[in-house]
């Protein structure tokens, strides 16, 4: 018996592999309404919208990725990619004490992140 979050997470999962799809085939307006929808279906899928934040970024809204990548933060605070992801889109904006910001705390997050695995290592 399949739960109903069970077919939302499906659900949010096929609309992002075709999104996936129009995103490699260059059909951003088509990837970018899929991202949506998967995100619509689960709105803590957080691949979707690292997804949906490239689309936006690669057709040059450069406010909805910034807007995306923010809701990932709010997520997941130590995403080191959504960071990573800010700062180079605050710098397309010329926002470049933002940009700077965002780019220390990817490194910082990356470091930790490194050092967490060094210890797991030992």
């Amino acid at each position: 018996m399949t739960t109903n979050r069970e077919a939302a997470r499906q659900q949010a999962e096929d609309s992002y592999y075709s999104a996936l799809d129009h995103y490699a085939e260059g059909r951003l307006r088509e990837a970018i309404a899929d991202y949506n929808a998967a995100i619509a279906s689960d709105p803590t899928f957080v691949d979707a919208l690292h997804g949906l934040a490239r689309a936006y970024q690669d057709s040059e809204e450069y406010d909805q990725a910034i807007e995306v990548a923010n809701r990932i933060v709010e997520l997941d605070p130590d995403d080191v990619l959504a960071h990573t992801s800010l700062s180079i889109l605050y710098q397309r904006k010329g926002m470049v004490p933002e940009a700077e910001a965002e780019g220390a705390k990817a490194r910082v997050l990356g470091w930790k992140q490194q050092l967490k695995q060094s210890k797991t290592q030992t």
